[in-house]
């Protein structure tokens, strides 16, 4: 599911301080398995994909957007359209196209684009959601905006918060071939989960809550404030992110300071049923660490006190929220390191560059001195933010990961794909962007797992 979270350079900021986890998956080598690399688009955004097309937001450079979508069987560029962004929050990184399959074997997709016009001095609209067949660029239909965080795939609808900006902020659902409104509510929200019946959305308010609608009829089915597990005073403008285990939906919530009084907000993981969002367990005043996959899958934990010091490393259980295996703080080296994990996420490593890092086994806690360390981390640690025409600063093209040798601190050589816990599957295949901005892929059957970027 999409998810908002800190923007890349935020993320590489909080490396010790964040959450992580992991998933199942194939990771072989990438010339074993069918591929491709497409280097002439600037992916800043994530990868959606459906009905066999991925899409994506790229930068030109005159510092305009672009959606672009290409074959995923070949990668062959199918078309593109101007995008832009009106009323979305650097920290929610660039918006992504929403890829909505239709049920006939074909696919919509739906982004913000600029007005076809230069608005008025007076008007209100800024931009426009733009619907277009997905394998022509055909265009389906278009609806004017005031302000918004961007589409995404419900189902087989689209779900968009418009006019966030203003104090008829409100969600609705739209049939993905007509535009037709099938239901609306008030507030802003944003989906973390869907099947053919259900979406779940984290409603973004004062109280933040977990909602179930049935996706016909819009009908409300349950509700779960956040603070029902994490404590009063949540704040959702640290981050968030959400991931489903096969019957429960797992997330995270980020730290906040508050700068006008200092006081940090409540955060941590909590688990709810998908069924009837009932809270399962909880694990307030822990904290996420970056790279990371999503939180429905193995994550890794740093608690912290109430003085703000950090412990250890611990591996819990998505469906139990029990610790697993934990590495101790006093073998957390001082600093200057970055977190790298293999494809498994059954080690940590603490990657130097340049020089010799060191490597525990999660379930142990024990160092691992010999054999193979190799781990995945951020390919540059100092991201630098992107020149956007016309878009408020502050915005980051989503990572790209490296493999790395942590007994020398540097990158080892070779095509390799990177973890699925990183990628995620879609349809069979693993999309990931590279650090020049390059899509890459690999089909090996990997679908319906979350990765990094939901």
């Amino acid at each position: 599911m999409s998810v908002i979270r800190p923007h890349a350079k935020a993320a590489v900021a909080l490396v010790g301080t964040l959450s992580l986890t992991a998933c199942a998956g194939s990771d072989a080598a990438t010339e074993e398995l069918p591929t491709w690399h497409n280097s002439q688009v600037n992916a800043v955004s994530r990868t959606t994909v459906a009905a066999g097309v991925a899409a994506t937001a790229s930068a030109d450079p005159d510092g305009s957007l672009r959606t672009v979508t290409l074959d995923l069987d070949t990668g062959r560029k199918l078309w593109s359209a101007p995008a832009t962004m009106a009323g979305r929050l650097p920290g929610m990184g660039v918006s992504a196209p929403a890829a909505v399959p239709t049920g006939t074997g074909k696919a919509v997709v739906a982004a913000v684009e600029p007005l076809d016009k230069k608005p008025q001095a007076k008007s209100r609209w800024k931009a426009s959601l733009v619907a277009r067949d997905a394998r022509t660029g055909r265009r389906l239909w278009s609806r004017p905006v005031h302000s918004t965080f961007g589409p995404q795939r419900c189902g087989f609808y689209v779900c968009v918060s418009e006019h966030t900006a203003l104090s008829s902020a409100r969600v609705v659902v739209l049939d993905p071939l007509t535009g037709q409104r099938k239901w609306r509510i008030p507030g802003i929200a944003e989906v973390e989960w869907f099947d053919a019946e259900r979406v779940v959305m984290l409603r973004l308010a004062a109280d933040p809550a977990l909602e179930a609608y049935e996706l016909k009829s819009g009908k409300p089915l349950w509700q779960r404030p956040l603070s029902d597990a994490l404590g009063e005073k949540v704040d959702l403008s640290g981050g968030w992110a959400f991931g489903a285990t096969h019957r429960d939906l797992v997330g995270y919530v980020a730290p906040y300071t508050n700068p006008r009084t200092g006081e940090v907000s409540a955060f941590g993981l909590l688990s709810v049923r998908l069924s009837d969002g009932a809270v399962n367990w909880m694990r307030p005043s822990v904290v996420r660490v970056y790279p990371s996959g999503s939180p429905g899958y193995a994550p890794v934990v740093r608690p912290v006190d109430e003085r703000g010091q950090y412990g250890g490393f611990a591996r819990l259980d998505p469906e139990t929220g029990r610790v697993l295996g934990q590495v101790g703080v006093a073998d957390v080296p001082g600093s200057g390191w970055w977190l790298a994990f293999p494809p498994r996420m059954d080690r940590v490593g603490f990657l130097k560059h340049g020089k010799a890092g060191t490597v525990y086994d999660l379930t142990s806690g024990r160092q691992i001195r010999s054999g193979e360390r190799v781990g995945w981390s951020f390919c540059v640690t100092d991201p630098k933010p992107l020149t956007l025409s016309g878009i408020v600063p502050g915005f980051y093209s989503v990572a790209a990961l490296c493999e790395y040798d942590l007994t020398t601190g540097t990158r080892t050589t070779g095509r390799k794909a990177p973890p699925t816990w990183f990628t995620g599957g879609q349809e069979g295949w693993r999309v990931w962007r590279d650090e020049k901005g390059g899509l890459h892929a690999v089909k090996d059957g990997t679908s319906g797992v979350p990765g990094m970027y939901g």
